[in-house]
């Protein structure tokens, strides 16, 4: 029998529906904030320190931003939590020096320093490594008037939705150059590691110097175009089209689109449900096909389903940008729990799994 944590509140729900009730619309990111924030400092670095760097920066934020949490919500949160492995509070109040207690407990003060500064103060930090606890804007102005390929090697490096953020600060030719020659890259040489190290000021790795590194490649560049926004990511598909075809149809083939998620298993669908918005699901709909909306409504309780065709049939006209918007925010959290595990999207990168 797992031993309950003498921190956790405990929870005066009833049953697990209330809990649920309580945590209604709330997801799951903020519910797992909400409960970091009650088991104390420790604890919650603890758990942390098993967590990668956007994952910690993402639990970080959120809890930054919490605030008047209710009573029911609380315990709602730790209902569940509890079901799992076997009024307001004060929730919110001084988060900023809870977070940074926390994440130097969880980190040390030389790695926590940049993501304290990147959730709390939007400050910057120098090296490989942590360019992925930075703001897309700053990483943009560290590499702006680098070499294209060293561009293309540290957007090949970093992960596809902070990369695409990163692609979002440059121009449309930048962007295109950049894309193309991630797309071409297959290894990075060791000469071209050292040279940005010294660029960036730290160490690559021990082993940077004796070996060359897998970086890039057409899946890498179908990933990174998948975060971009629906113009941006049609703008740089028309120039690689004019530059070359085959590899444009390459990129496309590889790429993950909305209406895939109707490739996705029943339970999968389920999954993900559960960390969408109903505002952002009821808006991303209004443009999927009907397969995938009633694919997702078929995956809905009947009250809930109902719900949601009752709301999307009371909304006014919706600009095609919001629409765009809202699917490329699901995408998103379906792009991460695939990466995690808790999901196996479909499409066509999903026919090469064996």
């Amino acid at each position: 029998m797992t031993e309950q944590n003498p921190n956790l509140p405990v929870p005066r729900q009833n049953s697990k529906e209330d809990a649920e009730r309580a945590l209604d619309g709330i997801p799951w990111l903020n519910r797992a904030a909400i409960l970091l924030m009650s088991v104390g400092e420790a604890d919650a670095a603890e758990v942390l320190k098993h967590l990668g760097p956007k994952e910690v920066q993402r639990v970080g934020t959120a809890m930054s931003g919490l605030s008047e949490v209710r009573q029911q919500q609380l315990e709602g949160s730790v209902r569940l939590f509890l079901e799992e492995v076997g009024g307001q509070t004060s929730l919110g109040i001084g988060a900023n020096d809870y977070i940074r207690n926390m994440l130097t407990q969880a980190l040390g003060s030389d790695k926590a320093s940049g993501l304290i500064d990147r959730i709390l103060l939007g400050g910057n930090t120098t090296g490989l490594d942590t360019l992925k606890w930075m703001e897309a804007r700053a990483v943009a102005d560290i590499i702006r008037n680098e070499h294209p390929q060293i561009q293309a090697i540290v957007i090949a490096y970093l992960d596809p939705d902070q990369s695409s953020e990163i692609l979002a600060q440059f121009s449309e030719k930048v962007r295109l150059d950049i894309i193309m020659r991630v797309a071409a890259l297959e290894t990075v040489q060791p000469a071209a590691l050292s040279e940005l190290n010294s660029i960036l000021e730290k160490q690559f790795s021990s082993s940077a110097g004796t070996q060359a590194q897998s970086l890039g490649g057409v899946k890498t560049a179908a990933e990174i175009m998948n975060f971009l926004e629906s113009s941006v990511e049609a703008e740089i598909m028309d120039g690689i089209k004019e530059v070359d075809e085959d590899l444009a149809t390459e990129i496309a083939d590889l790429m993950f689109v909305f209406d895939n998620l109707s490739e996705v298993d029943d339970r999968g669908i389920q999954t993900l449900l559960r960390e969408i918005a109903t505002d952002t699901l009821k808006v991303a709909l209004r443009g999927a096909d009907q397969n995938l909306q009633e694919k997702i409504l078929g995956n809905m309780s009947k009250r809930a389903a109902e719900i949601l065709k009752d709301d999307m049939e009371a909304m006014g006209p919706v600009r095609l940008t919001d629409v765009e918007s809202a699917q490329k925010e699901i995408l998103n959290i379906a792009r991460r729990m695939a990466d995690s595990g808790e999901i196996v999207l479909g499409g066509s990168a999903g026919d090469a799994m064996v």
